[in-house]
């Protein structure tokens, strides 16, 4: 009985179009690819990350700032010279959380005085409306004094004084 359903399934393969047919050794039977075990030691790495050859790493300088403002030692005489990547990788995390509360204090605080600034304004009856409407008052009386001067230079050019 299995052998006239395999000599059809041979038969539709070669009616399918070579890019839409199942690789070989994979018939129309479940593949287990998912299911096997990956090899211990491939040659083949992925392009993301390096291979870490050394079980810890030498920290830098700036490395060496973070893991002391983190906490995660006292002084800079405590940290060794080999230190794990996820204890750099925490601290980093760390100073970053740190620094977001930071900001959000500075934000906050920002806002507090923007709002007792503007209620000042208020009381000493500032508003943008009428410092906006003071400037242009100011630079409509520049102007007519602009015009002014240039209607009385205009009138010397043309009528100069003739010496008497």
């Amino acid at each position: 009985m299995w052998g006239r359903a395999d000599k059809a399934v041979k038969l539709l393969e070669r009616n399918i179009p070579s890019f839409l047919r199942m690789s070989r050794g994979v018939g129309p039977k479940v593949s287990r690819r998912l299911c096997s075990k990956p090899q211990e030691e491939s040659s083949v790495q992925p392009r993301g990350r390096p291979v870490l050859r050394v079980p810890g790493h030498k920290p830098t300088d700036w490395e060496k700032k973070c893991l002391l403002w983190a906490g995660h030692f006292k002084k800079p005489e405590d940290i060794p010279e080999v230190v794990s990547i996820d204890t750099i990788r925490a601290a980093q995390t760390t100073l970053r959380v740190k620094f977001s509360y930071v900001m959000i204090a500075l934000t906050i605080v920002g806002c507090i005085v923007m709002v007792i600034r503007g209620k000042q304004a208020v009381k000493r009856h500032e508003s943008l409306t009428s410092i906006n409407l003071e400037k242009k008052a100011q630079w409509k009386e520049e102007a007519t004094q602009n015009q002014q001067i240039g209607t009385i230079m205009a009138v010397q050019m043309y009528f100069p004084r003739t010496a008497c």
